[in-house]
């Protein structure tokens, strides 16, 4: 290490045993978060869809008298408190990622940005689970604790893709339709997410036997999600269309023949597209057959793929400045 090296180290009181640029310990703790993310929306589906909820009928106890669960409670306890204790393995993952980026805080903060936020939200996600316990599962509440986690896939989908390129990829080539188109795709993503919670609150898998329902007619609170669903798909092929059009115009006006012919940004449109359809396949089959649970299950984790789809075809179309 050179004198010039050691006197910036000191400066920014780095560590030398945390690493100093992009590794792979950085991006294994990306998927780590992500995949860990994931698994708490699916195993929060399995909480509901198996009348779980209740499983620990008070919170941050497991019941009165204990802090997890009892043999007494059966397979619903263990359900419920195995959701819970997700939130732990979550803290310690943010908390190692957001350690191994200290050194990157002043030339990757977006990392650091992103790391933070989800050290701070995921203790409120686990507040939110309780208080859909100390509510009784209300719909209302339930939908809240969806969103939150909704949130926190999409932030950890950012970290996976800023981690993939060690130089922070830098996208100012992006045009200003398809910035917008961007935008466009992400709130109708985000009003069909909250639609569909409606959906849920309004069917049959209430989480326990007598948790109430939203009130909402199950029909009409379907077709309430499907009218943002078909302008989801038309906005998404809209902004394919527009990607796979600069694409080529962008080809012809290189002429090197060594570019690849399809943008990242096509490749994460097309992608999203296929999610939609195959989720609104899953969406009609499962109102037909009176929404079973193995379709439900299915369901929630298609909606989960399409939020990590849908961050990272947004982020390939945001213009960002050149990183240091």
């Amino acid at each position: 290490m050179t004198t010039q090296q050691t006197t910036e180290r000191r400066m920014t009181g780095s560590a030398g045993w945390l690493p100093h640029s992009i590794d792979k310990r950085i991006r294994v703790l990306a998927w780590a978060s992500l995949i860990s993310q994931a698994a708490l929306v699916v195993t929060g589906a399995a909480v509901r869809l198996t009348g779980s909820g209740l499983g620990c009928p008070t919170w941050p106890r497991c019941t009165a008298d204990s802090l997890t669960n009892t043999p007494e409670m059966g397979i619903h306890g263990i359900i419920e408190f195995g959701n819970r204790t997700l939130n732990f393995i979550l803290v310690a993952i943010a908390l190692a990622l957001l350690v191994s980026l200290w050194n990157l805080r002043r030339t990757r903060r977006d990392l650091w940005w992103l790391s933070i936020s989800l050290l701070a939200i995921i203790p409120l996600q686990a507040v939110i689970g309780g208080l859909t316990v100390l509510t009784h599962l209300n719909p209302w509440v339930v939908n809240v604790h969806f969103l939150v986690s909704a949130a926190l896939v999409s932030a950890a989908t950012l970290l996976v893709r800023r981690t993939k390129d060690a130089g922070g990829k830098s996208t100012l080539g992006v045009s200003p339709i398809l910035g917008r188109l961007g935008w466009v795709v992400v709130a109708l993503a985000a009003v069909t997410i909250y639609l569909g919670t409606v959906v849920t609150g309004a069917g049959p898998h209430a989480g326990a036997r007598d948790a109430v329902r939203n009130g909402i007619d199950p029909l009409v609170a379907t077709w309430m999600h499907a009218i943002p669903v078909g302008l989801l798909v038309a906005a998404t092929i809209a902004a394919l269309l527009v990607s796979r059009h600069e694409d080529k115009r962008f080809a012809d006006r290189s002429g090197n023949d060594s570019l690849p012919d399809i943008s990242e940004t096509t490749v994460a449109l097309t992608i999203v597209l296929m999610a939609e359809l195959g989720q609104g396949i899953i969406g009609v089959v499962q109102s037909y057959m009176a929404v079973p649970v193995s379709l439900v299950a299915i369901h929630v984790f298609g909606a989960t793929v399409i939020l990590a789809a849908v961050a990272a075809a947004w982020d390939s179309m945001r213009s960002r400045p050149p990183l240091p």
